[in-house]
Parts: structure tokens; C-alpha cells; sequence
């Protein structure tokens, strides 16, 4: 009898948060050119010249400062991820990186070496469309499955950057910072942070080719292009978590974090943002990163130490960052319900199938 698979993909990280680790990890990272979209000659004189000589050594004393004795926060809370999704389910659940351990191909060749399951389930644990984190997950899982002629269906969760039930996880996961019962106190201001994206992708990810930054209001404005458009999402994903937390419109802001390159990046920056915030009279603050299902680096380090830095030494008194979804109740049973194929679940698009020899 045949049956199902799940398969949850984050983006990855370093085996471990030493230099020559690092380095792999970041060799492979940008050397995709989903990541960096320039001919691939141009990206290996780009990330051999400017990038692997000085960057390997910060990237791991940032890595070093959050790293847990379990192995790197990403890997072990996605882990943990696993673990409860798979507490609901009756099909197997496994995990996999885009980069770095556990690989995607590995994942799929353990879930190929049971005759059993003929469809997985892939879900790029990604809520917003990005040439750098789905498209390149898909491709990397499409590209196994023909490489080693695995009999597997590939079916894919598209984003769900403003499905109810999403929406719904974070706003429960916010509860101890800005529900009725919230421990930590009022804060001054909340801050939307997303990861950064350079505009360049948006404009190759535009299926029309002639709406994605064409004008100041393009993201209100009812396109096609906002399936695969990244700030278009998060702004919708901010509009709705705004509703259900009944903030004021002076009470929130969003900025974009971890820019990378001389490239013109979505704007405005976290990192300016924070010391802004801080200069004009925000005392407490309150930093979200619903980019991000998982903490990570960009989460722990770059808001969590780096961040608060910023923000304390420009005035502020108080930074506090809302854990990622992790594996709160909340999203375990979204996606539990999702996996399930309840009413209301987000369609999966079929990817390949390749047939049994």
C-alpha cells in the first residue's frame, strides 16, 4: 500500500561554528545562483575575492555567540520541529537543510528506500515567495529525484504568508508579549523584521515584468506578480497580524535585516530602523522576525545581540525579540492539519513524479 512522506526544508547552516566550517557553508550558500543571480564566473570571482577571504572568520564568532551544546539553534529546533510534527501524524516526517547537514538529498534517498511511500510532501518552512529560499529548496529536491531516479511524487506547500492558520501560530506565540496576560509589559513600539531581499529579485521573480517596483503603491495595486512577490507578502502578513493584535499604525514599523553586497536591498534597513526608533523616544521595544519560522543566526545574533546593541546605544532601554514559531503547539497543529489535507489547508502543487524501474 502506498503512502505519503513529509518533508520539512529550512535554509541550513554550518556543521559547526568554526572557520573552515563556515566556509563551506558559505561557499555553498552563494555560490547558488538563486542566491546570487550573476553568471556563475562573475559569483565565483565575487564570493573567492570578497567573500571567503574575511567573512568565514566573523560569520563564525556571530555563530559561536548563540550555538547551543546540541549543535547549531536552526538544526536542533527544527529537529524538535520534526519530532512534534511527527507525534501527530501518522506518515513518517523527516528533516532536511537546503545547505549544509542534513542535506536534502539525503533526506530523500532514506525516504526512497521505502517501497512504501510513493508521494512526499514538501514544505520549504518559508511563509513568503523568494527565488532564495523556495525556489532554490524546490529545485534542489526536483534535481534528486532525476538524478537518482527516485520513485517519488513530489508535492510542494506553496508560501502561506497569510493563511489564517499561520497567522493564527504567530499571533499565539506573541501571547506572552502582547496578549491580555503578557508577562513582559508594555512596550513603546513593535518592529516588523524581515529578511532582506535585493530589489533585483523581485524584479526577476515579476511574471509580468512591469509591476514589481514600478511605483511607490505597486504592492496595492492587484497583480499576478504578488504570487512570487516577497514584499508584497510580508506587508500582507504584517496587515494581518497588525488586525488580530489591534495595533495602532503608530505603534508598529517593518524594516528589512541581513543585506549582503553592494546590490540596492529593500529598504529601509533594520539596522537603521532601531537606531531611528530608538532617536526618537522609543524606550521598549518589541522585535518580530515572522520571516523566519525557526531562530536562527539572523534571529539570535543579528537582533538578539547585535541588534539590541544597536538600539541601546542609540537610547533605548529595553529590546526584547519574540521567539521564532519553533515548535510551539500552535504551528505544530497548522501544520499537522495542512499535512493532513484538512479543509481549508494550503494546496500542495505537484512538482515530478518519476516512475519505478
Amino acid at each position: 500500500m502506498s503512502k505519503r512522506a513529509v518533508l520539512l526544508a529550512n535554509l541550513g547552516s554550518p556543521d559547526a561554528p568554526e572557520v573552515p566550517a563556515v566556509r563551506r557553508y558559505l561557499n555553498q550558500f552563494l555560490m547558488d545562483p538563486h542566491v546570487i543571480q550573476l553568471p556563475w564566473l562573475l559569483r565565483r570571482l565575487i564570493v573567492a575575492l570578497f567573500v571567503l577571504p574575511l567573512r568565514p572568520a566573523r560569520s563564525a564568532a556571530a555563530y559561536r555567540s548563540i550555538w547551543w551544546p546540541e549543535g547549531s539553534p536552526l538544526v536542533v529546533l527544527s529537529e524538535r520541529l520534526r519530532q512534534q510534527l511527527q507525534r501527530h501524524l501518522a506518515t513518517p516526517v523527516a528533516m532536511a537543510m537546503r545547505y549544509g547537514n542534513p542535506g536534502i538529498e539525503s533526506a530523500l534517498l532514506a525516504l526512497g528506500r521505502d517501497a512504501a511511500i510513493s508521494e512526499v510532501l514538501f514544505i520549504p518552512l518559508y511563509p513568503h515567495y523568494a527565488d532564495s529560499t523556495v525556489t532554490t529548496s524546490v529545485a534542489e529536491a526536483r534535481r534528486v529525484i532525476r538524478k537518482h531516479g527516485l520513485a517519488l511524487r513530489l508535492s510542494v506547500l506553496p508560501p502561506f504568508y497569510e493563511h489564517p492558520d499561520y497567522i493564527q501560530a504567530l499571533v499565539a506565540s506573541l501571547a506572552p508579549y502582547l496578549g491580555p496576560e503578557a508577562d513582559a509589559g508594555p512596550y513603546d513600539h513593535v518592529l516588523f523584521s524581515y529578511h532582506g531581499l535585493p530589489e533585483s529579485h523581485l524584479r526577476t521573480a515579476d511574471p509580468t515584468g512591469s509591476h514589481c517596483l514600478r511605483s511607490a503603491d505597486c504592492c496595492e495595486q492587484p497583480s499576478p506578480a504578488h504570487a512570487s512577490c516577497y514584499r508584497h507578502q510580508v506587508l500582507q502578513t504584517t496587515a494581518r497580524c497588525v488586525a488580530r493584535l489591534g495595533l495602532a499604525p503608530d505603534r508598529y514599523s517593518i524594516a528589512f535585516q541581513s543585506r549582503l553586497g553592494r546590490a540596492k536591498w529593500l529598504e529601509p534597513s533594520t539596522e537603521q530602523t532601531l537606531a531611528a526608533l530608538a532617536e526618537r523616544g522609543v524606550r521598549r521595544l518589541l522585535v518580530l522576525c515572522p520571516a523566519f519560522v525557526t531562530d536562527c543566526l539572523e534571529t539570535l545574533e543579528e537582533i538578539g545581540i547585535a541588534g539590541r546593541e544597536t538600539f541601546l546605544a542609540a537610547g533605548g532601554e529595553l529590546l526584547d525579540l519574540a521567539p521564532c514559531l519553533n515548535d510551539h503547539p500552535a504551528w505544530v497543529e497548522a501544520l499537522a492539519k495542512w499535512c493532513r489535507g484538512a479543509p481549508g489547508s494550503p494546496v500542495p502543487s505537484e512538482q515530478i513524479s518519476t516512475p519505478r524501474a
